[in-house]
């Protein structure tokens, strides 16, 4: 009887808080000699990297890191970056990584914001953080990451992370956390309001899309992982976890050209990489002279912006198998896959790529991700015809937008949360987008604000009004498109205003067209943004800057 079920109460024989914490553990006891980390001429097992992530744990809570502390890192994909990913949390930390192509301001709103305790940074992006520093009015403890064969910088007070890693205690008690509720992550995301949204990971969550990662792919034991992606991008799509599960090797790189992932592929027998559409187009556009024949398959994950179906196809001729994957910084990434289909090999080329080019069905650690009608919240018919919103119910949705709980209601209502995407379903399942509800623009894996843009163009002496929307651009996937008002005696050109936002704004937020018009509005005075989305998609041929 019931009665007898609800007597059996949790145990700490029975009940375990999940955490990827345990996957270094596990790999570095069963493979300690294995090859875990690749950086330039560098080699480190998964036993040393165990080693010098339990120093620099100590060293860390040594310095008064502790629970539910925000231990802010700005640093490029090299190994301090993936050993602060165990490093940090098993303190009881929570560790922010800050998109290293950020401006002060914004960098300087995010270490105040997050309640910043410490910052760990590269002396590469020293200028930035004491920037962020003058501009809070205040300077945060920093540890510097001096890296020999990285652009040089003065570091910030006397503290070196290579001191950590001497001084720091290798038998340091490793523990999970006792909370798989507990935070393990912040990381900020551009949104409508024109500053970034600070979205909290939780343990179980980076546990369970670690375990859905490697069947959702079909990692082999021991994959190669080439790490293209950011990790201060939804912590590298989670990967650094799920390759540690794998026991897999991580090729980091500090700058990604088509050039170096061609040598890289070839040089260590890479398996995997993830990225950006971009990263499609560039190793598309490496010279012939500057490839190397790939010794084999090479596997790659593709998320950020639906990637044209003519990039499929030219990526698979190289020998790269591409799969498209949806996901959110919400939802630690990837929660939606392509998952390819047998019957699909009878197709030609470009039927294939077409078909790859869909968001897909859900992961297997993802409960539900569905296209809903956006006032009834009833789920559309799978006609691929009738658009909707996607929506996903997932343990590895994010706890909540941190010190935000109206926006974190408002993106959980209904009881799913709300991606603002639009969709359709097909009559297999399979979900493609159509549009963006969200007036983000997602440009070469980048999330930007065109509200943000919008204010830096608003506060030229010459602008009246302006509205940024994206330009489909086949490089980048998206670029930002302004539609500018001047004032009367206005006489500002599209080259000045684009170097008015690069002066004031990250390079990569900028406009990369700006056009000179009278805005379309409604009654009431807003603006018709779905007008000036139309004007922008008639532009797709226009050349755009090839700057990024």
């Amino acid at each position: 009887m019931r009665e007898h079920y609800d007597k059996l109460p949790k145990h700490a024989a029975n009940h375990v808080a999940l955490s990827p914490l345990s996957f270094l553990e596990r790999t570095a006891a069963i493979f300690p000699e294995r090859t875990a980390l690749v950086y330039n001429d560098q080699i480190w097992t998964w036993a040393q990297v165990f080693d010098r992530v339990r120093r620099i744990a100590s060293c860390l809570k040594g310095l008064g890191i502790g629970l539910g502390d925000t231990v802010s890192v700005m640093a490029a994909n090299t190994p301090e970056m993936f050993e602060l990913h165990y490093a940090v949390p098993a303190t009881g930390a929570v560790l922010n990584a800050i998109n290293t192509r950020l401006e002060p301001d914004t960098v300087a709103y995010i270490l105040e914001h997050s309640d910043a305790k410490m910052v760990i940074a590269d002396t590469a992006f020293t200028a930035i953080i004491e920037k962020a520093f003058e501009l809070n009015g205040k300077a945060l403890p920093v540890i510097n990451i001096e890296d020999p064969t990285g652009p040089f910088g003065a570091p910030i007070g006397p503290h070196t992370y290579d001191a950590l890693v001497v001084n720091g205690n290798p038998e340091f008690q490793w523990n999970g956390p006792h909370d798989e509720w507990q935070a393990l992550a912040l990381n900020y995301t551009s949104g409508t309001s024109g500053r970034p949204k600070g979205v909290v990971y939780h343990h179980r969550g980076a546990y369970l899309v670690s375990m859905g990662t490697p069947i959702a792919w079909e990692l082999p034991r021991h994959p190669v992982y080439l790490y293209c992606v950011p990790m201060f991008h939804c912590n590298g799509w989670c990967h650094a976890w799920a390759m540690t599960l794998a026991a897999g090797t991580l090729i980091c790189m500090r700058q990604f050209t088509g050039q170096l992932v061609f040598d890289l592929i070839a040089k260590h027998g890479v398996t995997h990489l993830g990225g950006a559409p971009i990263v499609l187009s560039m190793l598309l556009n490496t010279p012939q002279a500057d490839r190397i024949a790939l010794p084999g398959p090479v596997k790659i994950m593709t998320a950020g912006a639906p990637p044209p179906a003519a990039v499929l196809a030219a990526t698979k001729v190289l020998g790269f198998e591409v799969m498209q994957v949806y996901g959110l910084t919400e939802t630690y990434g990837h929660i939606a896959q392509c998952l390819w289909r047998d019957e699909w090999g009878a197709l030609s080329p470009d039927e294939q790529a077409e078909l790859q080019s869909w968001q897909g069905i859900a992961f297997p650690m993802t409960e539900r991700v569905d296209v809903v009608d956006r006032e009834t919240l009833e789920p559309v018919p799978w006609n691929g015809k009738t658009q909707g919103e996607i929506v996903i119910r997932s343990n590895t949705v994010m706890k909540g937008y941190y010190k935000n709980p109206e926006a974190t209601e408002t993106a959980f209502e209904g009881g799913a949360f709300r991606s603002g995407d639009a969709a359709v379903r097909h009559p297999n399942g399979y979900i493609q987008i159509r549009d963006r509800l969200k007036d983000v623009i997602i440009s070469g894996g980048e999330n930007i604000s065109s509200v943000e843009v919008e204010s830096v163009l608003h506060r030229h002496p010459d602008v009246s009004l302006a509205a940024v929307v994206a330009l489909p651009d086949k490089k980048w996937g998206e670029v930002p498109c302004a539609f500018v008002e001047l004032k009367e005696n206005g006489t500002a050109t599209e080259e000045s205003l684009i170097a008015f936002c690069r002066e004031n704004m990250a390079g990569f937020k900028r406009p990369k067209k700006i056009i000179f018009t009278e805005l379309p509005k409604t009654a009431t005075g807003k603006i018709q943004k779905f007008v000036l989305r139309q004007k922008a998609k008639a532009l797709e041929s226009t050349p755009t800057s090839g700057e990024f």
